[in-house]
């Protein structure tokens, strides 16, 4: 709605100094000439909004203006009714301030609006934690939450996937969780890069600090950065003959995207059907596969083919074949 979105641009104009029509786009999802639409329309209802030209232009509220919009529409108040304590909050010890703040929001809301606040909040509950997997150590993630949040200079050890490890200098920009993992986010000589937290091996805050970029958005570059990865990422393809048995395993565990890989999957012998997944890396594959049995047949890479038959053979040898009783070996005839 365009009201909303009015009342979105004017907060937003309100609470940075100046942003580019660029930024404003896309953070209201829209097009730059309706950012110049509502610009105007904001300027005919009074508020002294303007725009300048150059490297360090952008569009502004005049200096000192501020608006008074009190209250909150329903929705809104739906909305914060879901704000919780994340445990991604307990990690950085700020549960207990987002609690009294909560408090604070309430008790500040009119009168009329704050028994909606907890209608709301006693029918809507989110619960972001996931079953049986808790989020992945961070040993050094007070040391990086301080030198994100006083801009100083850190050096870290970093293991990569493989297991090299490395070591650099870094300005940590700030600290991302995604699927309960931790990820900082930090400039480098080759501009801003993503470090896993779980890898981090040591941390040492540097005496200096660093200047952060003036233009430096921590979630727009997320959101760019994982847009990237998932076209960037390593692949590793793996060519799959499956039974309906075999499918429907394979929706369960794979991500929404392959569904449609599978959709189009064409007609093998036997009835069964054979598609292409991208597994990211070799050992993704394995542990995964494993899991679905004889309903999934690898036929390329013949590596895999290999990997897996050993891996068979191994499991076949410590518990033993069809009519041998598990944790004994065949008696050998001669």
């Amino acid at each position: 709605m365009r009201a909303d979105r009015l009342v979105h641009l004017l907060m937003r104009l309100q609470s940075r100094p100046r942003s580019t029509v660029g930024e404003l786009a896309r953070e209201l999802q829209v097009s730059g000439r309706t950012v110049h639409r509502d610009l105007d329309a904001l300027s005919t209802a009074g508020i002294p909004v303007y725009a300048t030209r150059g490297a360090a232009g952008g569009v502004a509220l005049m200096e000192g203006w501020r608006t008074q919009l009190t209250g909150l529409t329903r929705p809104e108040l739906q909305a914060l009714a879901t704000v919780g304590a994340p445990g991604a909050l307990d990690d950085l010890g700020l549960s207990a301030p987002l609690r009294t703040g909560m408090v604070k929001l309430a008790a500040a809301l009119p009168a009329l609006q704050q028994p909606a606040l907890e209608h709301a909040r006693q029918r809507l509950h989110v619960d972001a934690s996931g079953w049986f997997t808790g989020r992945e150590p961070v040993p050094h993630l007070g040391t990086l939450r301080d030198a994100a949040w006083q801009d100083r200079r850190v050096s870290l050890s970093y293991q990569d996937f493989d297991g090299a490890s490395t070591r650099r200098a870094v300005d940590p920009y700030g600290l991302v969780i995604k699927a309960d993992r931790w990820y900082l986010v930090a400039g480098t000589e080759k501009g801003p890069r993503v470090f896993r937290g779980a890898r981090i091996g040591s941390v040492r805050l540097h005496p200096q600090g660093f200047t952060r970029p003036a233009r430096f958005d921590l979630p727009a570059f997320w959101k760019d950065w994982c847009a990237k990865f998932a076209v960037e990422r390593p692949r590793y393809d793996v060519t799959l003959r499956f039974t309906a048995e075999g499918e429907a395993a394979l929706r369960k565990m794979r991500p929404p995207a392959d569904g449609e890989r599978l959709d189009g999957a064409p007609a093998a012998r036997g009835g069964k059907r054979k598609a292409t997944l991208d597994f990211e890396r070799e050992s993704i594959a394995v542990s995964q596969l494993c899991e679905l049995g004889a309903g999934v047949e690898v036929l390329a890479p013949e590596s895999l083919r290999q990997r897996l038959a050993a891996l068979a053979a191994s499991l076949q040898a410590l518990y033993g074949g069809p009519g041998i009783t598990p944790g004994r070996r065949a008696r050998r005839t001669r």
